[in-house]
């Protein structure tokens, strides 16, 4: 039998959080990297990696609630807390799904046009929604899983090789990520980069696709850090890289809807032609798998609600992530309503404004995430001796107020 490479090895040794940070990295992120860059420069991006460590400690907790009572997270919403925390999260969700299927549609509209012009833009984002409805509908996990990876590899190493080789002050750059300052009107744009950065609902896909992985009880705990650790690592070299990128705009280009366009322009100017198709190429790789990734791991939501509020009574719960989860007609059902009815919102002709909307959406979810992990991670008589310990209590406390804050400031700014 024929050995396997080391590149192979390691390909395949790399775990769910890869899938993690591809499904993260979508519209709110390109968006809120490159108008912070465009604006401010790279005197934001420690707010960039301060956000991604954020979504790492949620997650993590995620995954240790998990691994621990054998439970998922919304199982555990259902059986242990009030009645109003599942009905709140399943009357958001159901919002949160057409408002990300909208967004992303309309992203990858934008992405595919770039890419081919002689096709309008409506037309790429059926296309997208349908090609990533048939990859889950019909495709293999692993399949699904090996894809991700590739292109998210790929789209990192085009983003932040692009980054280098305009060959920015790395002394301002070293000065933006260790130095926490806050220009004149920057209070906002760092706001927006923590709803914006590392996905919201699209975190709790964590728990299902680790266990796709063969991942089950406490042991596992070890894995899910340098897994997560790399994911959100990656998140956040990729903003960071675009807010480098985006440096050498005019802010003026965070007004329309050909942002990607202008900032390849831009860099076609350094780097040649070769360089505005990379920068085009990449963004499409990350429109496409924060699509992909959100089609096949949202509808497991809709299905563990489901089985989980049918079973509150005290039976235990269905496992939360088979072949025949992904078959039943909850999952499939879900998988349609996020590719079809959004599509509708590709007529408005404003993707910049639907992306925006699903940002703030997106916002109200993580205080919820982490308030409720807080609490239940710290039950000894749930999580016994994995109860978080002090200084993980303390971070994910630091989240719990930081979106709490966004969360308000984003309701203030649409009140206004």
């Amino acid at each position: 039998m024929r050995e396997k490479s080391p590149v192979t090895l390691l390909f395949k040794s790399i775990g769910p959080g890869l899938v993690v940070a591809a499904a993260g990295i979508g519209a709110g992120d390109v968006i809120t990297a490159t108008v912070t860059g465009a604006r401010f420069g790279t005197t934001l991006l420690w707010a960039i990696a301060l956000a991604a460590a954020l979504k790492f400690l949620i997650n993590e907790n995620l995954a240790r609630w998990q691994l621990v009572t054998g439970t998922t997270l919304i199982a555990g919403w259902i059986a242990r807390l009030p009645r109003i925390v599942p009905v709140y999260f399943g009357a958001y969700l159901v919002l949160w799904t057409f408002l990300v299927g909208g967004s992303l549609s309309n992203a990858c509209a934008l992405a595919g046009h770039s890419l081919v012009p002689a096709l309008p833009a409506a037309a790429w984002g059926v296309i997208h929604a349908l090609a990533a409805l048939g990859l889950v509908w019909w495709g293999r996990f692993d399949l699904f899983q090996t894809l991700m990876k590739a292109l998210v590899g790929l789209m990192a190493i085009i983003v932040v090789v692009c980054a280098i080789l305009l060959r920015p002050d790395f002394g301002a750059v070293w000065r933006g990520l260790f130095i926490p300052s806050l220009p004149v009107g920057g209070g906002r744009a760092v706001l927006s980069v923590f709803g914006g950065i590392g996905g919201s609902v699209t975190v709790m896909c964590y728990g299902y696709w680790i266990r796709e992985n063969g991942w089950r009880g406490h042991e596992h705990l070890r894995k899910t850090w340098p897994d997560l650790g790399l994911a959100y690592a990656l998140t956040a070299l990729f903003g960071i890289s675009l807010s480098i990128i985006a440096a050498r705009c005019s802010p003026d280009i965070t007004q329309g809807t050909r942002m990607a366009l202008d900032v390849a322009a831009q860099l076609e100017t350094v780097l040649g032609p070769a360089g505005r198709w990379a920068l085009l190429l990449g963004f499409w790789c990350s429109m496409f798998t924060a699509m992909l990734g959100v089609w096949q791991g949202v509808p497991y939501l809709y299905e563990d609600f489901v089985t989980s509020w049918k079973n509150r009574h005290g039976a235990a719960p269905a496992p939360a992530a088979t072949v025949n989860v992904r078959q039943s007609p909850v999952y499939r059902g879900a998988l349609l309503f996020l590719a079809i009815p959004p599509l509708s919102l590709l007529y408005l002709r404003q993707p910049v404004l639907i992306v925006t909307v699903f940002t703030i959406t997106g916002a109200f979810v993580m205080p919820f995430l982490a308030g409720t992990l807080l609490y239940m991670n710290n039950r000894r008589d749930w999580v016994g001796e994995q109860r978080n310990p002090w200084w993980l209590n303390m971070g994910l406390a630091t989240a719990l107020l930081v979106f709490l804050y966004v969360c308000y400031s984003e309701v203030i700014a649409v009140l206004r």
